[in-house]
């Protein structure tokens, strides 16, 4: 089975490293897959997911704040600006973070600019979505 290898960094650590046979990310104008001897290319991603499918079949769910792809002939990199696996999202966190962004947006709060409310907002909107999907897989 061909590979490509996958990174997935963000500005605090790397937080994958590995080979895949598919890596599926959210570009600013949809969804991106990427394979084993895909063309070379760089552009942005939005917030949203990074599923990394590894060469036994199993998948890996990503949860990432904007960034950028790279493709390069044996390699896929992510330099995200923020990006956390499913399995590690504290859920609890992330509603609070949710709540206090829409306060925000709504007009009631002053802790963050209307800019950064709507970064944040779409940021743990993702990690909800990952955690979402994650409950749906280990249901199968």
């Amino acid at each position: 089975m061909t590979t490509i290898r996958c990174d997935i960094v963000s500005a605090e650590a790397e937080i994958f490293h590995g080979e895949a046979t598919l890596v599926v990310a959210t570009g600013e104008v949809g969804e991106l897959g990427i394979a084993p001897r895909h063309a070379p290319l760089i552009t942005r991603l939005k917030a949203g997911k990074v599923v990394v499918t590894q060469p036994d079949g199993s998948t890996l769910d990503f949860a990432i704040g904007g960034g950028i792809l790279e493709v390069q002939p044996q390699v896929v990199t992510i330099l995200a600006d923020t990006a956390i696996r499913a399995d590690d999202i504290d859920e609890a966190a992330v509603k609070a973070a949710k709540e206090e962004a829409e306060r925000v947006l709504a007009g009631r709060g002053e802790a963050m600019d209307v800019a950064e409310a709507q970064q944040k907002l779409a940021e743990v909107t993702a990690q909800l979505q990952a955690l979402e999907r994650l409950r749906k897989n280990l249901k199968h």
